[in-house]
């Protein structure tokens, strides 16, 4: 009975179709004038979910504004070692893309991450770009996305107009965050008291 065990295949995991690679644009390039736009977000191995995702937002910034160079950061080191090792990928984290930045001799600087609050990470990025005044002659880091009443606004109507059609009066709609330690862990019952509010009481806002 041992032998005949031994001599079966061992079934290994699948590596899960994690898309081309090839299709995106790392925007780690040099000489690129003197307006930047970063674009900081955490960052995934998912080829295909970064670039029809955060990569749709940086294609968006792009067109919104084109006096601006969108460039790229990405907070996960794991991720970062995870696409170089594996795809041949190379991301910069945040220090490289603001040391990039200040090598180019970028004048203005605006930082503008995919957080949707004001937690733990967007308070390490602010201290981060603390240590880089100096290097630019204008720094701006902008807001997370839910940070006025008019952003919560914005992201119920966003949400609601995209499942609009699924919305038979039967069927519910489950958000999922990550939730956090950080006060900024309010957004999530405020998003559900906006929601509530607008009268879409079938939505329900929850955390991992």
């Amino acid at each position: 009975v041992s032998a005949e065990q031994d001599s079966q295949p061992v079934e290994t995991e699948k590596e899960p179709d994690t898309g081309d690679a090839s299709l995106d644009n790392p925007r780690n390039q040099d000489g690129i004038g003197e307006k930047e736009l970063l674009v900081v977000s955490f960052g995934t191995s998912y080829n295909d979910n970064w670039r029809l995702t955060v990569g749709a937002i940086e294609d968006a910034m792009e067109k919104a504004f084109p006096d601006y160079s969108v460039r790229r950061g990405f907070t996960s080191q794991i991720i970062i070692d995870k696409l170089k090792e594996r795809d041949g990928l190379e991301i910069d984290n945040v220090k490289e893309a603001l040391d990039r930045a200040a090598a180019d001799g970028i004048t203005e600087l605006v930082v503008q991450p995919t957080h949707l609050m004001d937690g733990f990470e967007y308070m390490d990025l602010a201290e981060e770009l603390e240590e880089y005044e100096g290097s630019f002659e204008q720094v701006v880091l902008a807001d997370p996305l839910l940070t006025s009443d008019a952003d919560f606004d914005a992201v119920a109507k966003a949400i609601t107009e995209a499942m609009a059609e699924y919305d038979d009066g039967e069927t519910a709609f489950c958000y999922m965050g990550h939730g956090t330690e950080a006060d900024s862990n309010q957004v999530y019952p405020r998003l559900q008291e906006t929601l509530k509010e607008a009268g879409y009481t079938d939505y329900f806002i929850g955390t991992v």
